[in-house]
């Protein structure tokens, strides 16, 4: 089990300075959001807030929570993933889905908002980052993207890729099979009442597990990522929260705070009280 933290907001300053109390603590990752404009929500470009987290930390995962590939140039994406893995020397997990609407990057700009064109343009742009990360000649004839050849150096730290965490839909088959083609599950269980998606059981986990191992043909280690929140003043109360989902097969637990995005001293209280760690 691995466990990170999800920085809720803040400019590059203080997000690098939350990252390094972080690391000293004892989380294993640090993950922030990636948004153009979330209305009443302070946001920075990703790329830059990681890369002040990169020269402050020398340990944990770093990546963004996560990033709409739909609304990214893939060739642009491929080259910022790659300048990071190498300036945080492997470090780097590209957490992706189709994005949420709510973000003006997409409706406030003219990007496509059909939910099949954003998942032709996930798929597409995925191929597009495995093959120039390669550094390998690469070309791309898609109904998206085209790309002529093109070889990027230097290839990323990591071989044979960065990894890719994806967010899958359960029981959607389409959604939960592109999943299964990464690295790692990002479980989403959609809800009419909540754009945000219904609350994850331990059964939900179990079940998109054996939907993985069932379809996955890699051989590679492959993660499940749990998003939630623990007091970090009562452990006893947060292993009985995560306890179950451990058991259920996670490898990932995120500690997120989304609705103190705007107290610090919240976030970093939280952040210094450690990961909700199970005992041996």
């Amino acid at each position: 089990m691995r466990y990170g933290f999800v920085i809720p907001g803040g400019d590059a300053r203080l997000s690098a300075e939350l990252a390094a109390e972080a690391e000293a603590a004892g989380w294993d990752g640090v993950f922030i959001p990636d948004g153009i404009y979330i209305e009443n929500f302070p946001t920075y470009d990703p790329w830059v807030v990681l890369s002040a987290i990169a020269m402050r930390t020398e340990r944990v995962r770093i990546g963004p929570m996560l990033t709409p590939v739909p609304r990214r140039r893939p060739w642009k994406l491929a080259r910022e993933t790659m300048t990071l893995d190498q300036l945080s020397n492997g470090r780097l997990i590209l957490a992706v889905g189709l994005g949420t609407l709510d973000d003006g990057g997409f409706t406030k700009v003219g990007e496509p908002t059909e939910r099949k064109v954003r998942a032709q343009r996930l798929d597409e742009g995925l191929e597009i980052l495995a093959g120039l990360w390669s550094g390998q000649p690469f070309a791309y004839h898609g109904e998206q993207y085209n790309v002529e050849e093109m070889t990027f150096l230097p290839k990323p730290v990591q071989q044979p890729r960065i990894p890719v965490w994806v967010v899958g839909a359960w029981p959607k088959q389409r959604s939960m099979a592109r999943a299964a083609r990464w690295d790692g599950l990002l479980p989403y269980k959609p809800s009419d009442g909540s754009a945000y998606g219904a609350e994850l059981t331990p059964d939900d986990i179990r079940e998109m597990r054996a939907f993985i191992t069932q379809h996955r043909q890699a051989t590679t280690p492959y993660d499940i990522v749990m998003e939630g929140a623990t007091p970090g003043d009562d452990p006893a109360r947060a292993a009985e929260i995560i306890g179950p989902f451990v058991a259920a097969g996670i490898t990932w637990w995120l500690e997120s705070m989304w609705t103190a995005a705007a107290d610090s001293t919240e976030v970093l209280t939280r952040i210094r009280q450690g990961p909700p760690r199970l005992s041996e």
